[in-house]
């Protein structure tokens, strides 16, 4: 079986592996999981950087349709872009150290301040400003409400 599909208006339909890219593979890969999930009996699903080569308006889509996904089930995404990470019912903070020959993983579940700042850092890096924290909390409080 092959897939064809057009990725832009005008454009012939072409084999899904000869055009797309990984991103958007990913990104296709969501789009059939969201509309088959009214039907899904699957308990959990698990995303890894289904966010790849997206930022802006467009990962803040991704990040609503998986926080619609997960009104269903359980789903875990991996991210490291703010506009999905806001859009989460719940966020993780993973953390891996490096000590002599090992590798130590962290995971802690942030609250609210402790998202608020995990979203500055990923909107402006190492130093946050009161700027970034204000963005933070407005992509944030933004994201938690009920579509109008």
């Amino acid at each position: 079986m092959q897939f064809l599909i057009s990725a832009n208006p005008g454009q012939p339909a072409r084999p899904l592996t000869k055009v797309a890219s990984g991103g958007e593979l990913s990104r296709i890969s969501l789009a059939i999981q969201v509309v088959a999930a009214t039907h899904s009996t699957v308990p959990s699903l698990v995303f890894d950087e289904v966010d790849v080569g997206i930022s802006g308006a467009t990962a803040e889509i991704v990040g609503q349709l998986l926080r619609k996904l997960g009104e269903n089930g359980q789903v875990m995404t991996v991210t490291h872009l703010p506009q999905v990470a806001a859009q989460a019912h719940q966020h993780l903070h993973i953390e891996k150290q490096a000590k002599r020959d090992t590798t130590l993983t962290q995971m802690a579940l942030l609250d609210e301040q402790g998202r608020i700042s995990e979203l500055a850092r990923m909107l402006g890096g190492v130093k946050l400003s009161d700027q970034t924290l204000a963005h933070a909390r407005e992509m944030l409080h933004a994201s938690q409400r009920p579509p109008h």
